[in-house]
C-alpha cells in the first residue's frame, strides 16, 4: 500500500538571462496536486550560442522523459530511484553525442545536471557538475550536492595542508568542472538513492551556478526573511537580490523553490497549481492545470 501522503510541495521556478548574450539554462518541474511527489531537472549548458542552450535542453528534456515515463508508479519508481536516475544521465549524455557528432560546429558542448526527485517526504537526486542543491532548515543553509569542480579539489587540498590557500583562490583553473554531461564518459556522479527526509517548513532549492554569484549567507538571510512567504516570492527575492548586484559578468540564473508544506496547511493557501517548462529563453509553457500554489 502507498505511503499517506504526509507532504505537499510548493514549486515554483524563476529564470534570468543575467548579463550573458544567450540563455544556456533550462529547467523543468512536475507537482501534481495531492500526489505528495515530484521531480525537478535543470541543466547548466556550456559552449556557447547554438551548443550550450541547446545541450541544457537535451539533457532536461531526457531527464524529464525517463523520470515522467516512470511517475505513474511511485513505489516503483522510488524501489529503483537509483538505478533509474543512472540510466537517465546516462541517456542524456549519449543524446548529447549523438547531436554533436552530427554537427561538427557544436563540439565541446555539454551540460551540468541537478535533478531533485522527492517521493511523499523523502529526497533523492542525481547530479553532474556544479548546479547547487540546497536544503534551508531552521535557520540554517545546507548544500546537498557534491560540487564537481578543481574548486573543490583545491579546497580539499588546502585543508590536507598540500596546497597554499592564496594559491587555491587565485588559481585560473578554479572555475573548471571536473564532470559534465558531454557525450563522454561522466567521470563523477552525484547520485543520492538513500534519501534526505524533508520536513514541514523545510525549504529546497535546486539552482545554476549563476544564483552563487551572491554568497551562502546571503542566500540564507534572504530565504530567512522571505521563509513564511511563497516559494515563487522566495524566488522573486533571490532574483532581486542577483539584479541589485548589477555584476557585468553576471552569469544566467535557473531556480526552482520547493516549499514543504503539511496537508492541513496548505488547505488554507491551495490554488490552481501547474506543472511547466521553462525553454531556453525563460517563457513559461504551461504543460498541465495541476499543483497547489507554489521553480552559465
Amino acid at each position: 500500500m502507498p505511503d499517506p501522503v504526509a507532504y505537499l510541495y510548493d514549486a515554483a521556478p524563476a529564470i534570468s538571462q543575467g548579463r550573458r548574450d544567450h540563455q544556456e539554462d533550462s529547467l523543468a518541474i512536475d507537482f501534481s496536486r495531492g500526489a505528495g511527489y515530484g521531480f525537478i531537472v535543470l541543466a547548466d549548458g556550456m559552449g556557447g550560442h547554438a551548443a550550450g542552450d541547446i545541450a541544457s535542453k537535451i539533457v532536461v528534456t531526457e531527464i524529464f522523459s525517463e523520470l515522467k515515463m516512470h511517475s505513474g508508479d511511485p513505489a516503483m519508481l522510488e524501489d529503483n530511484i537509483g538505478s533509474i536516475l543512472r540510466a537517465a544521465a546516462e541517456c542524456a549524455n549519449d543524446s548529447v553525442a549523438s547531436y554533436a557528432r552530427r554537427r561538427p560546429g557544436v563540439q565541446g558542448m555539454g551540460s551540468t545536471l541537478v535533478a531533485p526527485v522527492v517521493i511523499n517526504n523523502r529526497l533523492y537526486w542525481i547530479s553532474v557538475g556544479d548546479s547547487p542543491l540546497y536544503l534551508f532548515r531552521g535557520n540554517r543553509l545546507f548544500r546537498l550536492n557534491e560540487e564537481h569542480s578543481l574548486a573543490r579539489r583545491m579546497d580539499r587540498m588546502v585543508r590536507k595542508g598540500e596546497m597554499d590557500a592564496g594559491e587555491a583562490e587565485q588559481h585560473p583553473d578554479r572555475q573548471c568542472l571536473t564532470s559534465v554531461l558531454i557525450g563522454d564518459p561522466i567521470p563523477e556522479v552525484d547520485c543520492r538513492d538513500v534519501p534526505v527526509e524533508l520536513r514541514d517548513l523545510d525549504i529546497v532549492i535546486a539552482a545554476s551556478d549563476g544564483l552563487q554569484f551572491l554568497t551562502e549567507p546571503q542566500i540564507a538571510q534572504l530565504i530567512y526573511e522571505h521563509r513564511h512567504k511563497s516559494g515563487e516570492e522566495i524566488g522573486a527575492a533571490l532574483m532581486k537580490a542577483i539584479g541589485d548586484l548589477d555584476d557585468p559578468e553576471q552569469d544566467n540564473v535557473a531556480i526552482c523553490v520547493l516549499k514543504v508544506k503539511t496537508p492541513r496547511a496548505e488547505q488554507k493557501t491551495a490554488a490552481p497549481g501547474r506543472r511547466l517548462f521553462l525553454n531556453l529563453h525563460g517563457e513559461k509553457k504551461l504543460m498541465m492545470s495541476a499543483r497547489p500554489a507554489g521553480g552559465r
